[in-house]
């Protein structure tokens, strides 16, 4: 048989003596070039370049380092531009993991990658069998990070949809394969074995038996070596952890029993348990491949997000489409889409009007009206009309991938009560351990013949699988209920403390009112035209990001602007013909303000005199209403930065019993702070342009809106279609999140505690505990499935 070079596939010639360790086995090269590079990567922590080649290498020269120099692309910024996020020196990236059997397998990684100096944040999301990592790129490599991952016996690569879905299948298949073998072995040794214990061929002499012994040892092996291989792989990766997971006890239980089989095959005496090995294996197989596919139906609908995102987009060049793919269209760019397509990307419309689907943002089906001007974002889709588009964000930085990443990032932030539950079951597997040795100990004194039995019915029954399941399955089903609400957590954790809220703050401009002022009237006390004042007005507010400002749109500037600032919460100023202007709050005025111009909300100076002020009005939100209501057993409070009459008039439309007038952001800020000094737990809402400290300063914010920056908001809760009345479904979500985490981890421990001096005392035979585990587990994440509905 000709054997093939490891490095350049070509044949070895006879009489080679090329050989190196490489990935933990001998293998054989060509030349002493291919050797030498193959040297080279392995003491450069290159590995992996083996793992993902799709061909052979070419035939090495004497000079190796032109090989490495391919090999650095896993850490080149140009090629990893499209999967890793940064931020300064913090680099972010998805990996698709695959080889994760159960939670355990997502805290061995997490504990693992913890280790390497670099790691700022690694968080393993085990339904969707993804990780995202944080590191420092001062520090760390991509590559350092995903050969540490194959080394603990996993494997790591970017994220992509498309081939995420394909791993799925890919291990789907294996599953299917293992437990088709192990369903097939099961049959035929069961039918030995009945045969025998039943008596059904007569009086059967001890050769026969010792003849079925030899041939279901012949069928059983293959069952234990490949169809079991992956509860032994998980326990290795936890011993070489130092470190005990869920597969070691059921390793140790098929083991033994193996083991005990083979030996009294072998001396043809005792008892031989074949057939309870592959029914161990194949029900226990059936656990582990529906909990595969309840988890995976999960992490789908909480990634409900990926099957919006684009693909293709028709680029407008010379008056001609040209269909490109969407992740190449750059700022600028004009893209054409027709009728029933998806929007490629995020853009403003510069020429067509048309019908669109936002439901995918807003969880509102109904169609929203575009034309020129307007924005329209990726994913989204055109079902009546035409749009030109004007490119003004490219797809990684869309928010549709915004919304995508940040929901992933959500799944990593863990409520305390999961990690008190991986604590927890990390030291169960340690006490089974201990007292499955005391249960053979003590039944060996008893009945010596049933010891082995009675010790493995505790090693299986109280494999804590259900426990490792109860939290992250019920954070994944309550995400993905918001997210297909139009409601986007930035912090999963978020959800527990929501449950002990008991003080509201509502911001006003923007949250409560829709943000959109009017001019209603305004008083003119100077010797100036009306039109002066509205112009030197509208010069002043271009320069200003807030909804007041929109309200002088429109308003023709004649005058340049020099030394321009601005007091947040206030107003702005700047010099306009060597006279320096205000236009802000009448707090910012250094003017009194007559009683003339009390019902005045914005107001205008010069540093001579007061010149005129303004009534701006803003519509209330029509999704505000009796949203209070619902907050009954809380106390509520507007805080604003407007006056007193604009506010409370505000307050007592919406039956809003406290409110706070002329607050400027460091006074709503110390606000929160009071509230929190006197034990309560603060939700803060906001619009996320001025309150960035105050809804920072909240034990949970909220926020409004897809217009601004979502990675970059301060709010834990993003509501997506500007609705308030979300807030209770958000409220009514992390209740029921809450009580379904503390049902899943009940039902865990108290099926451990309740099983575990079944199976000590004999009553629970290994096949009953076996069948109970995998119901325990099934129950867990169908108990948290419900919270999709």
């Amino acid at each position: 048989m000709e054997v093939k070079c490891f490095h350049c596939g070509l044949d070895v010639p006879k009489g080679s003596q090329f050989e190196a360790l490489v990935m933990g086995q001998q293998k054989t090269f060509c030349c002493p070039g291919c050797l030498a590079v193959a040297e080279s990567i392995v003491e450069n922590g290159l590995e992996d370049y083996y793992h993902y080649r799709s061909e052979f290498a070419d035939k090495a020269s004497e000079d190796s380092q032109d090989i490495l120099e391919k090999l650095s692309i896993f850490d080149d910024d140009l090629i990893l531009s499209e999967f890793v996020g940064k931020n300064n020196n913090a680099h972010e990236i998805q990996l698709t993991i695959s080889g994760i059997n159960c939670a355990a397998c997502g805290w061995l990684i997490e504990k693992q990658l913890a280790k390497l100096k670099g790691i700022m944040q690694i968080a393993v999301n085990v339904s969707a069998r993804r990780a995202t990592v944080s590191w420092d790129s001062n520090l760390l490599q991509l590559s350092t990070i995903l050969k540490h991952i194959e080394n603990i016996g996993y494997h790591g690569k970017p994220f992509q949809p498309e081939q995420h879905e394909a791993s799925y299948k890919q291990e789907n298949q294996a599953f299917l394969k293992k437990l088709g073998l192990a369903g097939l072995m099961t049959m035929q040794v069961m039918m030995l074995n009945i045969g025998v214990f039943f008596d059904l061929f007569g009086h059967i002499d001890a050769q026969t038996k010792q003849y079925f012994n030899w041939v279901s040892l012949l069928l059983s092996t293959p069952v234990l070596m490949y169809s079991a291989s992956g509860f032994y792989a998980g326990a290795i990766r936890a011993l070489k952890a130092r470190t005990v997971n869920m597969d070691v006890p059921v390793s140790i239980a098929l083991s033994l029993t193996y083991l005990s089989s083979v030996l009294a095959t072998l001396q043809n005496n005792g008892q031989t348990y074949f057939e309870s090995l592959c029914m161990f294996v194949f029900l226990l197989l059936i656990s582990r491949y529906l909990e595969h596919g309840a988890r995976y139906k999960a992490s789908q609908l909480s990634a409900n997000m990926l099957e919006y995102m684009p693909t293709m987009a028709n680029l407008v060049e010379n008056k001609q489409l040209r269909p490109v793919l969407a992740k190449s269209l750059k700022l600028e760019q004009l893209v054409f889409v027709k009728a029933g397509d998806l929007v490629p990307i995020d853009g403003v419309i510069i020429e067509g009007k048309g019908q669109l689907n936002e439901a995918m943002l807003t969880g509102e089906f109904e169609l929203v009206s575009k034309t020129k001007g307007e924005s329209v974002y990726a994913g989204t889709v055109n079902q009546l009309g035409t749009l030109t588009i004007q490119v003004t964000s490219v797809l990684k930085h869309s928010v549709l991938n915004q919304i995508n990443q940040l929901q992933n990032q959500a799944l990593a932030n863990k409520p305390k009560i999961a990690g008190l539950a991986d604590r927890f079951s990390q030291y169960f597997v340690a006490a089974v351990l201990v007292i499955s040795a005391i249960t053979y100990l003590v039944w060996s004194q008893i009945d010596a013949e049933e010891a082995l039995w009675h010790m493995i019915a505790v090693l299986i029954a109280t494999c804590p699988c259900a426990l490792g399941l109860a939290t992250p399955s019920a954070l994944s089903c309550a995400v993905a209920h918001l997210n297909s609400k139009g409601v986007l957590l930035k912090r999963a954790d978020a959800l527990e403390q929501i449950s002990t809220v008991d003080w509201i703050g509502f911001d006003k401009t923007g949250t409560l009112t829709e943000g959109k002022f009017s001019l209603a009237k305004w008083v003119n006390i100077s010797d100036k035209t009306e039109d002066f004042c509205f112009q030197i007005a509208a010069c002043l507010e271009q320069y200003s990001e807030h909804p007041i400002a929109r309200a002088f749109d429109g308003i023709k500037r004649p005058y340049p602007v020099e030394n321009v600032s601005s007091v947040i919460g206030k107003g702005l100023k700047g010099t306009i013909n060597n006279i320096e202007y205000k236009l802000g709050s009448d707090s910012y005025m250094k003017h009194s303000i007559p009683l003339s111009m009390e019902a005045c909300n914005v107001f205008l100076e010069s540093d001579t005199e007061l010149l005129c002020g303004f009534t701006l009005t803003d519509r209330i939100r029509s999704s505000t209403a009796g949203i209070v209501e619902g907050f009954n057993s809380k106390k509520v409070t507007l805080i604003s930065g407007d006056g007193e009459a604009t506010v409370s008039s505000v307050a007592k439309t919406l039956n809003i019993p406290n409110w706070l007038s002329k607050h400027s952001p460091e006074e709503k800020l110390a606000v929160i702070k009071h509230a929190q000094s006197h034990g309560h737990t603060v939700l803060m809402v906001g619009d996320g342009i001025n309150d960035a400290p105050v809804l920072a300063q909240a034990d949970v914010s909220v926020t409004l809106g897809v217009s601004s920056d979502l990675a970059k908001s301060s709010a834990d809760i993003v509501l997506l279609d500007n609705s308030l009345d979300k807030i209770n479904l958000v409220f009514n979500i992390a209740r029921r999140c809450k009580n379904k985490i503390k049902q899943n981890i009940g039902w865990a421990i108290g099926y451990n505690i309740l099983v575990l001096p079944l199976a000590v005392s004999g009553v629970l035979t290994p096949w009953m505990a076996v069948i109970g585990m995998s119901l325990s587990s099934l129950i867990v994440v169908i108990n948290s499935i419900r919270l999709l509905k």
